[in-house]
């Protein structure tokens, strides 16, 4: 499984945003991003957001305000309040959907799951995670990083 620490943060669908508009309150709030990818603005309609940064989206919705003449220089800033969760499964206590927390690795995520059961294989994982509508898995040690919606599966070990 890729590494995927690094790099901006993109957005999916299931993500909350909380955008500030400054000096418009009217245009501030908090928005999820739909099924679609979209988030749905007063006034503008619906703006894509899937696969974007905050900082992306922030200047994506700048310029929709603009295009939709209702503002001259927005000043738009992006962050994420809630990330799509994380589900665990297998070789885990409490195996389920879990909210993802930035910096989250295998093993803090079968941490949250209420640790390993005594039959679990920890040197190691499977993770499932959907890129560009593809959902691919690979094999992740301890301490790979998860993202927001993917899939961790600890295996049982042979005895």
């Amino acid at each position: 499984m890729p590494p995927s620490a690094s790099g901006a943060y993109r957005l999916g669908s299931g993500d909350v945003i909380r955008l500030i508009t400054f000096g418009e309150d009217s245009l501030t709030g908090e928005f999820r991003v739909s099924d679609s990818g979209t988030i749905a603005l007063p006034l503008v309609g619906s703006v894509p957001a899937s696969g974007l940064s905050p900082d992306a989206l922030a200047s994506r919705v700048g310029e929709a305000l603009v295009k939709a003449n209702l503002l001259r220089a927005p000043s738009v800033s992006a962050e994420v309040i809630a990330y799509r969760p994380i589900f665990i499964l297998g070789e885990v206590s409490k195996p389920g959907q879990y909210p993802y927390q930035p910096g989250m690795t295998v093993v803090t995520a079968a941490a949250v799951a209420g640790g390993f059961t005594y039959r679990a294989f920890n040197d190691y994982a499977s993770v499932v995670r959907t890129r560009d509508g593809e959902a691919i898995e690979g094999k992740a040690t301890r301490q790979s990083f998860v993202q927001p919606g993917d899939v961790v599966t600890i295996f049982e070990r042979k005895f």
